[in-house]
C-alpha cells in the first residue's frame, strides 16, 4: 500500500488539468486517484477524453491514461476516492466558488488555480516562498465551513508571479509605486499557437480581468493575518498593463518601482541572491533552487531559453537599470502554466503537507 496522499484533479481534462497530471505522475508525495471534468467528458478514459486536444508532450502518462474520468460536480464519489483535490475546472465563477466550497465541507481540502476565492479573507492565496504564514487563516475558515478537515487554499493569478517573488525581497525598503506591463504567452488563455490564428503575427493589448487581478492580488500576498482574516496591505500602488504576445509559454514582465528608501544596485541584487523561502529551507520536492536567478546579461532572461528554468519553478530577473521617473526598473520572468498555475499550486500543497494541512482522511 502507498504511504503516498490520494489526489484527484478537478478540470483534468483542461490545459492547467494536464499540467496537473503531468507534474504528478511521479510525485514522491502524492498519487493521482482519481480524475474529474465536466459532464460531456465524464465516463470516458482519460487519455480518450484528451484526444485531439492534448497538450503532452509525449503520451499521456500510463498511471492516468485509462482512469475513467469522473463528474467533477458529483463531490461524494470524488471525495471517496481522495485525500485531497486539486481544481483547475472552467465554470463560472459563482458556480466555482459554490463548487470549491462544497469540497471542503465534504472535507477534502481544495487547492485552486481558479480565482472565485481568491479574495475571500479566510481563504490563504498563497506564492510558498512569500506568504506561507497566511496558512493560519484556515483555522477560522474551516470554522465558517463547518468543516474540521476540508478547506481551501489558492494560488494567485499568473500575471503576478514574475515580479512579485522579484520585489517581495525589497520590502524592507518600503516599495511605494509600482509600474508593471505583462508580456502573457497564449495558454494563460488555454490555447495553443496552432490553434489561435488570430496571433500570428500579433499582440492583443489587452486581457479580460487581467490588470485589475494584478494591481489587487499582490496587495493580499503583502497583507497580515489579524483575527483569523487577512488584511490588505494598501501599499505599494500597483498601475498594469497586460498584453498578450505570440509564444507558446511565459510570462514576461517589465517593471518600474519607486521606494520610500532607495536601495543601490548592489543591496537589490543581493537581497535577491539572498532570498529563499520555506520550500528551499524544507527542500520540497518542487522547490527550485534557487528561487530566484539575476542574468548580468542584457539580453536574458528570454521566454524561450529561460522559461523552465527550476523546471519550470524559478524565476528568472534581468536589465537591472536606474529608471528616470522612478528609482529601478527591470525584467522578470516565470512559467505560467508551471510556477504561475499547476506547478504553483503543487508546491502549496507541499508545503501545506509539510505544516501538517494536508493529511490522510
Amino acid at each position: 500500500m502507498s504511504d503516498k496522499l490520494k489526489v484527484g484533479i478537478l478540470g483534468a481534462t483542461g490545459m492547467v488539468g494536464q499540467r496537473f497530471v503531468l507534474l504528478l505522475a511521479n510525485h514522491p508525495w502524492f498519487e493521482v486517484t482519481a480524475v474529474a471534468a465536466s459532464p460531456k467528458s465524464a465516463g470516458k478514459p482519460y487519455a480518450d477524453a484528451v484526444a485531439g486536444r492534448s497538450t503532452f508532450a509525449g503520451p499521456v502518462p500510463p498511471s492516468v491514461a485509462r482512469m475513467v474520468v469522473g463528474n467533477a460536480s458529483d463531490v461524494r464519489s470524488i471525495a471517496d476516492q481522495v485525500d485531497f483535490v486539486f481544481c483547475a475546472v472552467d465554470m463560472p465563477k459563482q458556480d466555482t466558488a459554490r463548487l470549491e466550497e462544497d469540497y471542503a465541507r465534504a472535507e477534502v481540502p481544495l487547492l485552486s488555480n481558479n480565482s472565485a476565492h481568491r479574495l475571500t479573507a479566510d481563504v490563504p492565496m498563497m506564492i510558498p516562498e512569500l506568504n506561507g504564514q497566511h496558512a493560519a487563516v484556515i483555522e477560522n475558515q474551516r470554522k465558517r465551513l463547518g468543516s474540521k478537515h476540508g478547506f481551501i487554499a489558492v494560488k494567485p493569478n499568473c500575471s503576478i508571479q514574475s515580479y512579485v517573488p522579484a520585489i517581495h525581497p525589497l520590502l524592507s525598503f518600503g516599495p511605494a509605486r509600482l509600474v508593471v506591463c505583462t508580456y502573457q504567452a497564449v495558454s494563460g488563455a488555454g490555447k495553443l499557437l496552432q490553434d489561435w490564428p488570430e496571433m500570428n503575427d500579433n499582440v492583443i493589448p489587452f486581457i479580460k480581468g487581467e490588470e485589475e487581478k494584478s494591481e489587487i492580488e499582490p496587495l493580499k500576498l503583502w497583507g497580515a493575518v489579524q483575527d483569523g482574516r487577512i488584511v490588505s496591505a494598501t501599499k505599494p500602488v500597483i498601475s498594469a498593463q497586460c498584453i498578450r504576445v505570440p509564444v507558446s509559454d511565459g510570462h514576461m514582465a517589465a517593471v518600474s518601482v519607486g521606494f520610500e528608501r532607495k536601495p543601490t544596485k548592489e543591496q537589490i541584487l543581493a537581497a535577491w541572491a539572498d532570498f529563499s523561502g520555506p520550500p528551499q529551507k524544507l527542500k520540497l520536492p518542487s522547490a527550485p533552487i534557487p528561487f530566484l536567478r539575476y542574468f548580468e546579461d542584457d539580453a536574458r532572461p528570454q521566454t524561450r531559453l529561460d522559461r523552465d528554468a527550476g523546471n519550470g519553478q524559478a524565476i528568472s530577473i534581468g536589465r537591472l537599470r536606474p529608471d528616470p521617473v522612478f528609482d529601478w526598473r527591470f525584467v522578470a520572468l516565470s512559467h505560467n502554466t508551471v510556477r504561475g498555475a499547476a506547478g504553483g499550486a503543487v508546491l502549496t500543497a507541499e508545503l501545506l503537507k509539510a505544516e501538517g494541512y494536508l493529511t490522510p482522511r
